[in-house]
């Protein structure tokens, strides 16, 4: 792959993200297919990871891996009104098939909700059957008329969880349970900050009775929806018939719940942490960790170089780039575009001394270490390096979170705040949980993100739009 030039982030903040995420190697656009993107090895390889950290808590938790099918009967999302309204837009149906037109079209997977409340009818008949707690791992499509690589694009990866329980009580602790997992991740994973809160009425998941996010700050201010989780309430349960005898021998609806975070959080990863000279990946997503770039300009020097190389690869679980026909320079600048956290630097000279150099890739600090104590130098540098980037992504979230308390403040804040130019600030102001509230932020392309579960201010206000008293401020911020 050619490389060039990565646009500052100063210059066009859109643009710098497209370069970086091309440069990187983690994904290009598909443009035979609309809106949609080829995801690379090393973005795959991120995404690995970030599975393997959700799956394995969700299995703690005693979540169970299904899969269900891609098409869903049309007729399925019908059954729910608010469901079928909120995604009718976004909507890829399948009329013919096997050169026939089809009796019924099929849905291409928007989400599961539908087809897994039929299963659901069919597999829950009394209380003993609850909970029934499972995931799934699946692409999804939507059509999205503004698409962006791993943000918004008509087809995607993600996870979805789907509860049902027998009492609204152990759904909403689900539901709970669920966004806790998905900030630990966030923040001791990616070491990205998050806000978790309550999204408005106008904001929550089509057929939910209450939704949950948490919600990241990108470098240029813009918010970031990381991860959502939904209290159903009986919705999907009256609409599918989803009955159960409870204990007492009466038959009612369950309850419900569902859950999901998609590739978008690779996109939320790279506006995080990466830097004008390409992409930054937190430790404990790095796919590749440490990399060691041997040195040598003559034959002589090259076999001794690289048998140090090895042994001291072998001791640290660094990777040795020995291609041949790259200088050492290309060879930096290649690992640099790729975020490699730790890069290695042994030459003959190092050799001689005992040393070799350790080169973090976020701060660009290069530090010459003993050689029999390099193992324990790289991992408290991929240490630091991970807790440094969390710390600095949340000073850059307190130092841009601000108060207003009016709406003329909160537009004028905003106002110019543009995802090309920056600017972006979170906003916590007092405001109703009202359409109308919504809708005026939406004047200067605002939003609600939502009413932090934590009110970190100083509780409650009069709205700035009804004069009405609430309990505590929301954040609004324009958003991804």
């Amino acid at each position: 792959m050619a490389e060039s030039r990565i646009t500052p982030r100063a210059e066009d903040f859109a643009s710098w993200y497209q370069d970086v995420v091309i440069q990187g190697d983690m994904a290009e656009p598909a443009e035979i297919v609309k809106g949609c993107m080829v995801i690379k090895a090393n973005g795959y390889a991120v995404w690995e990871i970030l599975q393997r950290e959700l799956d394995e808590r969700f299995k703690a938790l005693g979540h169970q891996n299904y899969y269900f099918p891609l098409l869903i009967p049309q007729s399925f999302l019908r059954k729910e009104a608010e469901h079928v309204e909120g995604f009718s837009p976004e909507l890829a149906v399948v009329t013919v098939a096997g050169g026939k037109e089809l009796e019924e079209p099929y849905v291409i997977r928007p989400t599961s909700e539908t087809i897994i409340g039929h299963f659901f009818a069919r597999w829950i008949q009394s209380w003993r059957d609850l909970p029934l707690l499972l995931n799934q791992w699946a692409n999804v499509m939507r059509w999205e008329l503004r698409t962006r690589m791993f943000l918004r694009t008509t087809e995607f990866l993600w996870q979805e969880g789907h509860t049902a329980h027998a009492t609204h009580e152990e759904a909403l602790e689900e539901v709970l349970r669920m966004l806790d997992v998905y900030a630990d991740v966030a923040e001791n994973v990616m070491a990205m900050p998050v806000i978790k809160g309550q999204k408005t009425q106008s904001e929550k998941f089509a057929g939910a009775v209450r939704t949950y996010s948490i919600e990241a700050m990108m470098q240029n201010g813009f918010a970031l929806q990381s991860g959502t989780s939904h209290d159903l309430g009986q919705n999907f349960g009256r609409a599918f018939d989803v009955q159960f005898q409870n204990r007492e021998g009466q038959l009612e609806y369950v309850w419900q719940t569902s859950w999901g975070v998609s590739t978008r959080l690779i996109g939320g990863l790279i506006m995080s942490h990466s830097d004008d000279k390409g992409l930054v990946l937190p430790p404990k997503l790095a796919p590749v960790k440490s990399v060691l770039v041997p040195i040598y300009r003559k034959d002589e020097e090259k076999s001794a170089v690289l048998e140090a190389a090895h042994r001291i690869a072998k001791e640290t679980g660094s990777k040795v780039d020995d291609r041949e026909g790259q200088t050492p320079g290309a060879k930096f600048f290649h690992w640099e575009r790729r975020g490699v956290p730790v890069v290695l630097e042994l030459g003959p000279r190092d050799l001689a001394s005992g040393n070799i150099v350790v080169k973090r890739r976020d701060t660009g600090t290069k530090q010459p270490v003993p050689q029999s104590g390099v193992a324990a130098t790289v991992n408290t540098t991929l240490e630091a390096m991970q807790r440094d980037l969390y710390n600095t992504a949340k000073e850059r979230l307190r130092a841009n979170t601000v108060l207003a308390n009016s709406i003329g403040e909160v537009e004028d804040i905003l106002k110019d705040a543009t995802a090309e130019r920056g600017g972006g600030k979170f906003v916590m102001a007092h405001l109703k949980d009202a359409a109308a509230c919504d809708a005026r932020l939406k004047e200067f392309k605002a939003t609600v993100r939502n009413i932090p579960l934590t009110d970190e201010f100083d509780g409650a206000g009069k709205c700035i739009v009804t004069g009405e008293t609430v309990d505590r401020r929301v954040v609004i911020a324009k958003a991804y």
